[in-house]
């Protein structure tokens, strides 16, 4: 890969500005940049990649307009004159090895992801005493994550996501006061999750694809704009109180766990929540809102592959904002309300209609909504199929795809089914 790629132009190089046109580069900086280089294997070191450059026969922070060109960091001149590594990111070149850092006091950016670094994440991360994001993602590092992170107390940004870590997730982590982005998606963590509550700058949180267990933590931090925690082990109820305090939540995906009981009905009249994703739980009921979900700003709802009873609730489609539902694989029985067929084929002025709704693998029965009959194929993605809609044919639409239950199956579930 030539440095004149885009690739390589992305990178973040050297500009500095000092007098003769050179620079004094700080000998800790240069020793830890000679450190990290000899502990990268020769090997996937190929020509035109980043680390080709690094030729320390000359000082690594000279001009962009010097006879040499050094990329991946960039410096800044001190108070005393000398130069500072600031800045520290390496292509996604396929760079492997075994990570080493010795102290590099003023670094506020390591970017080292997309590469095939392994071992465990070394404790002298926490000389990096200056750093502010700190990007690990897709390598493969392993073990535990070292408990000497929480010390990086400027630290915003932390991407551990895609490496094959395990063990906890540090509690220690509460002292990152400065955090506002936690990526730690496809490990192998496990273990409870830890109070983070404390963390009031939070704004992402993700640690989907882990093994992580016990309940949704009581306190979440109140910051918190997305979390996503899909495919773990949580288990138990939701609880209402950190729902209730996340004032400026707008994405939450807990699907693929143990989840069970109800749904408060805040989740269906939160002032910001736009994207709920609970599918594939064990979640058995869901509360109506006082509002009848009128001030609701939900756009998408997946609550399939669950454990919910009863009559499909009227009060969801009378979310104006909403234009995605899958209640999906349940255990919905009834007849489909004329508002949901409504709100798909004939929503009212100002409101959104459903694009998407997925009623499939319940036991309703009755006759079809008769807006939805009006309906042609591609005006919604709309499913009916397993259920006991015997009046299904298959010239509409919304009944192909699959058959409808036996009905031994139906009469089965409940008798009142015609």
């Amino acid at each position: 890969m030539g440095l004149g790629s885009p690739l390589q132009l992305l990178l973040l190089v050297l500009v500095v500005m000092v007098k003769g046109g050179e620079s004094i580069t700080n000998s800790e900086d240069i020793s830890a940049l000679k450190q990290i280089k000899n502990a990268i294997e020769p090997s996937s070191i190929t020509p035109g990649s980043c680390l080709s450059t690094w030729d320390f026969s000359l000082d690594p922070c000279q001009t962009l307009f010097g006879d040499h060109f050094t990329c991946g960091f960039r410096c800044d001149i001190t108070v005393s004159g000398e130069s500072r590594v600031t800045e520290l990111t390496l292509d996604p070149a396929g760079y492997s090895g075994t990570l080493s850092l010795s102290p590099l006091s003023f670094l506020q950016t390591l970017d080292l992801s997309d590469n095939l670094f392994s071992g465990e994440i070394p404790p002298t991360l926490s000389n990096l005493t200056s750093l502010r994001r700190l990007s690990l993602s897709r390598n493969s590092f392993s073990g535990p994550i070292p408990a000497q992170i929480s010390s990086l107390s400027s630290l915003q940004e932390l991407y551990l996501d895609n490496n094959l870590l395990s063990g906890p997730i540090p509690a220690t982590f509460s002292n990152l006061q400065n955090l506002s982005r936690l990526e730690l998606q496809s490990n192998k963590l496990s273990a409870e999750f830890p109070d983070l509550g404390s963390l009031k700058s939070l704004s992402f949180l993700d640690t989907s694809d882990n093994l992580i267990s016990g309940k949704l933590p009581s306190t979440l931090p109140e910051s918190l704009v997305e979390i996503s925690m899909r495919n773990n082990a949580l288990e138990g109820e939701l609880p209402e109180i950190s729902i209730t305090m996340l004032t400026f939540l707008q994405v939450m995906d807990l699907s693929h766990n143990k989840l069970s009981g109800g749904l408060s009905s805040i989740l269906f009249s939160h002032p910001s929540l736009q994207q709920l994703t609970l599918s594939h739980n064990h979640f058995t009921y869901l509360k109506v809102p006082n509002d009848y979900g009128i001030n609701s700003e939900l756009i998408a709802l997946d609550l399939g592959y669950n454990d919910f009873e009863g009559f499909l609730p009227p009060f969801i489609a009378m979310m104006p904002t909403l234009s995605a539902l899958s209640l999906e694989s349940n255990r919905f029985t009834g007849m489909i309300p004329t508002l949901y067929g409504l709100k798909t084929a004939l929503p009212v002025a100002g409101t959104s209609p459903f694009v998407r709704l997925l009623l499939s693998g319940n036991y309703l029965f009755g006759p079809i909504p008769s807006p939805l009959l009006t309906m042609k194929p591609g005006s919604a993605t709309v499913s009916l199929v397993d259920n006991c809609l015997f009046n299904c044919p298959l010239s509409f639409f919304f009944c192909q795809g699959g058959l409808q239950k036996s009905l031994m199956a139906c009469k089965s579930f409940s008798p009142v089914i015609p």
